[in-house]
């Protein structure tokens, strides 16, 4: 009789990461690292009642893509396309050389191109319908992220957007490792990207009750698993990981940064915003990325959690973790330091995660100075805190909710 089959593993050979934390591996480590908010108050919101945010600081889309290009396409798209390109350099691979119809494209996203249709409204209304640009619909659709990705390096592959609000991210990363493990591609570019820091947006949430209040202080508003957390701080950004089978990145020789071992996915069927109380989708989530990677709990050693901020979501995954991995692993939440990111949370996220493990260091979560007394968790605050990660689990949960895990290993 045979085993169990062996646990599919997605190696992890490119990063690419535009975040409020810099743009690049290096800058977004380092800040993470310095637990140091990126929060600030932001001009293009000036007048509304939530007025600060987390935005990509020094991104120049013209420099990256030529002026004519970057016009063409809304800021979510030309992210994805920054973090694309340097996850593939950093893969060491050529776009010109490759086998484009053997290469995916798998990126997370919510809210599309939230800009081009704000700007493009405003022109309806105050010009009339011939002003409106022609540009607009492929400039808005959520498609095109993964659309003009494929464009942009080739890649003939299939080509998808995720859309499970802010696990996004995550999905897209568990559905790229399927392509690969089924055989429909052997390179896949897994992702997420938003930039929706809109008037409208920002509003909606803002009504939600979504977000911090703490706009004469933006720099201490997200403080995951804080006892005086009050809401999330809106951010934009984009990651991307390159996947490949472990075989293959073992036969060119690529350097493989951590290994996508477990995915699990589940649904609350409870609320359109609120997510389970007693946080049992995530549960369900994490417990099937577990079984997936053929791991226990006790083989865990870091956790980087949703962590938003917000009185409902820390409480309720909080309380997951702790009935599935109790107290022992690092816990740390990057929203603290980076802001909430939406649909590309969970890609971020998954490569912050890849990180810890290659350096073998938690990065703090920034403002978190009295830990919810609910919450029996090892929450990493104040400084980095040097373990050996082998193992290591991201979490995200998303509007509607959609639950999301993924589970990490080192090479």
């Amino acid at each position: 009789m045979t085993g169990p089959a062996r646990p599919f593993e997605a190696a992890i050979t490119g990063l690419g990461l535009v975040t409020p934390a810099g743009i690049g591996v290096k800058e977004n480590w380092d800040r993470l690292l310095s637990g140091v908010s990126c929060a600030a108050t932001d001009e293009e919101l000036r007048g509304s009642p939530v007025d600060f945010s987390c935005r990509v600081p020094g991104f120049d889309p013209a420099a990256l893509l030529g002026g004519f290009s970057a016009w063409q396409l809304d800021r979510f798209v030309q992210l994805a396309i920054a973090s694309s390109r340097q996850a593939v350099e950093e893969a060491g691979w050529d776009p010109a050389t490759w086998d484009g119809a053997r290469v995916g494209v798998v990126l997370g996203n919510s809210l599309g191109g939230m800009q081009s249709l704000e700007q493009q409204h405003g022109n309806l209304l105050e010009k009339g319908p011939r002003n409106v640009s022609p540009l607009l619909i492929p400039r808005f659709m959520v498609n095109m992220a993964a659309a003009q990705v494929a464009i942009d390096l080739g890649a003939r592959g299939p080509s998808l957007v995720t859309a499970t609000a802010c696990a996004s991210g995550a999905t897209a990363v568990g559905t790229a490792r399927e392509l690969l493990r089924s055989g429909a591609c052997d390179v896949v570019l897994a992702g997420g990207t938003e930039s929706a820091l809109t008037p409208l947006v920002m509003a909606g949430l803002g009504r939600m009750g979504a977000l911090s209040g703490r706009g004469r202080e933006p720099e201490r508003a997200s403080r995951p698993f804080d006892t005086d957390r009050d809401g999330f701080v809106a951010a934009e950004g984009a990651g991307v990981l390159v996947l490949e089978r472990m075989a293959d990145a073992r036969a060119r020789g690529a350097r493989v940064r951590a290994v996508v071992r477990g995915y699990g996915s589940s649904t609350d069927a409870y609320h359109a915003t609120a997510p389970d109380p007693q946080g049992q989708g995530i549960e369900r989530a994490l417990r099937a990325a577990l079984a997936d990677a053929q791991l226990g709990a006790a083989d865990v050693d870091h956790v980087n959690a949703h962590g938003t901020g917000t009185p409902l979501n820390d409480v309720t995954e909080g309380r997951a973790l702790q009935r599935v991995l109790g107290a022992r692993p690092l816990v740390t939440s990057a929203k603290g330091v980076i802001g909430h990111t939406l649909g590309a949370a969970g890609a971020i996220e998954a490569a912050y995660t890849a990180l810890a493990i290659e350096h073998n260091s938690v990065p703090p979560t920034a403002n978190l100075t009295r830990l919810d007394p609910e919450l029996e968790l090892d929450v990493v605050s104040g400084s980095p805190r040097s373990a050996l990660v082998d193992v290591a689990v991201s979490t995200s949960l998303g509007f509607g909710g959609h639950n999301a895990a993924l589970v990490l290993t080192t090479a």
